[in-house]
């Protein structure tokens, strides 16, 4: 894979930079940095916050299956319950035989 980018070592660096003053001027390069490092802190802030919704919207999801799987399981203990209940009522004599 050829990556343009990793051969900006040091003479063709000095040269941006070098082009970077002639153009913006010495005055104007710590405003574009400043501009640049705010931008940079905002989009991390930004991409946290998404990160931290995404985060937030897996684990509500995880506890919405949780409480459903716990609302099944207890609907079937009931169940069981009310059918066990049906079984000794048809067969009232027999009860618990030890």
């Amino acid at each position: 894979m050829y990556l343009p980018l990793a051969e900006l070592d040091g003479p063709i660096l000095w040269a941006i930079i070098i082009v970077a003053v002639l153009l913006f001027g010495g005055s104007k390069i710590p405003e574009l940095a400043r501009g640049l490092g705010k931008a940079k802190r905002e989009f991390k802030k930004a991409s946290e916050d998404v990160s931290d919704e995404v985060k937030n919207a897996v684990d509500e999801d995880d506890r919405r299956q949780a409480r459903l799987r716990a609302l099944e399981e207890e609907e079937r203990a009931k169940i069981r319950a009310r059918l066990e209940q049906e079984e000794r009522n048809k067969h009232p004599g027999e009860g618990h035989k030890n």
